[in-house]
């Protein structure tokens, strides 16, 4: 006896191609971005509380940032290479579990130097993170619109900067610096439940298709190096007194609040995150080049305004409206000069953005031993003109031009 029932092939899309946008699963992942950075930068705005409850000098603070960005940079590249082939969901619960633990430490140490090991490990364990963060959202996304995934999973980032650390700096200065690191343990822990409950899981990249070129031959092509150079050099500039924002404030005598100032600063970053999102698909270059040249100006109206709290202000504005949109700039450059192989060249992101961390903050510690803090606010106006030149001599490999 035949059948004649339709015989039902199998479905090729589902399912591991999905078709809608996991829009909560992104904004928790953005979520974890968001807690990175915070939790990276949240010393930079508890200086001087630190500093004053646990008797040690402002500049040894500063390396609670370089060491946890010191962690990074060793981490992330050799962890891209290592969980290549790791299934995305188990990979990041655990090693959530492990920042928070290490975060939880920082927060209860009266040690400076459990304090400092414990920063560097849970940078380390950052480090994993990032190295799958953006690639995991354009996965459970489908795949006509991994660059907004990309966008909406790379938004947790600069929010970080703008409103982790200033948010952080206010908590830390009305209660206890200890509540302010407490705080982002228990925001990371709320993230970690909601992405165990909701986030779909993720298979890892075929080794084949994933080592198609080796990290140095990636890092050697055209445009590659040279945005590497920009990130870290503007990086530097802006991390050296952002780190240090306390002492400078201090010096330069405007009164003004170092939280403040960050929260002035962030608002702003928020302002800067819309404008490049506006303008990054049709003026790319141009952005870049005014955003760095803006950030110049910021410099030296901190320089020359330093005693005058509206000049701050100002100078604070340009500040966070220039740098605010810096990541997604230099990301989507990266990813241009990448082609293929615009994975890996994003790997080097987060490692630059945390080496330029992590001299700032050795930097920073050595020139206050020896110089006035304004000569923070001269460094930022310096190389944002080197990061200027750096843009116009690699304008034709590394930055595309603007669309008409």
């Amino acid at each position: 006896m035949s059948s004649t029932a339709p015989v039902r092939l199998p479905d090729q899309s589902a399912p591991d191609e999905p078709r809608a946008m996991p829009w909560l699963a992104l904004a928790l992942l953005a979520t974890m971005g968001f807690v990175l950075v915070a939790a990276e930068t949240m010393p930079a705005g508890l200086l001087p509380v630190i500093a004053e409850r646990m008797r040690i000098s402002e500049g040894t603070v500063g390396q609670f940032i370089s060491v946890w960005a010191l962690g990074t940079v060793i981490v992330t590249i050799p962890a891209i290479s290592m969980t290549r082939g790791f299934r995305r969901k188990p990979l990041i619960l655990v090693t959530i579990a492990c920042l928070i633990a290490a975060n939880t430490v920082t927060a209860l140490s009266s040690d400076v130097i459990v304090s400092l090991v414990s920063r560097f490990f849970a940078g380390a364990f950052t480090g994993v993170i990032w190295g799958m963060l953006a690639a995991y959202g354009r996965r459970i996304s489908p795949r006509d619109r991994s660059g907004l995934a990309l966008s909406i999973v790379s938004v947790g980032a600069p929010v970080g900067f703008a409103l982790g650390t200033p948010l952080g700096a206010w908590l830390g200065t009305t209660f206890d610096w200890r509540w302010s690191f407490g705080g982002l343990s228990l925001i990371a822990l709320v993230t970690f439940v909601l992405i165990a409950l909701f986030v779909p899981d993720a298979p890892g990249q075929p080794r084949t298709a994933a080592g198609s070129l080796p990290l140095t031959r990636v890092f050697a092509m055209p445009g590659v190096a040279i945005v590497c150079v920009v990130i870290f050099v503007w990086m530097l500039a802006h991390n050296t007194i952002y780190t240090y924002i306390a002492p400078f404030l201090r010096d330069g005598g405007s009164g003004l609040a170092p939280d403040i100032v960050l929260l002035v600063y962030g608002v702003s970053s928020v302002i800067g995150i819309a404008i490049t999102a506006a303008c990054i698909d049709r003026w790319p270059r141009a952005l870049l080049h005014l955003s760095i040249a803006v950030f110049v100006v910021a410099g030296l109206i901190l320089l020359v305004g330093r005693g005058v709290p509206a000049l701050v202000l100002v100078a604070s504005v340009l500040w966070g409206i220039t740098f605010g949109g810096a990541s997604a700039q230099l990301q989507s450059a990266l990813s241009r000069s990448g082609r293929e192989n615009s994975d890996v060249a994003n790997s080097f992101l987060p490692v630059a953005f945390n080496l330029a961390i992590f001299a700032a903050g050795v930097l920073g510690a050595v020139l206050l031993e020896r110089f006035d803090a304004l000569v923070l606010a001269v460094l930022m106006a310096g190389l944002g003109v080197i990061a200027l030149l750096i843009t116009l001599r690699g304008r034709r490999s590394a930055f595309a031009a603007d669309r008409n």
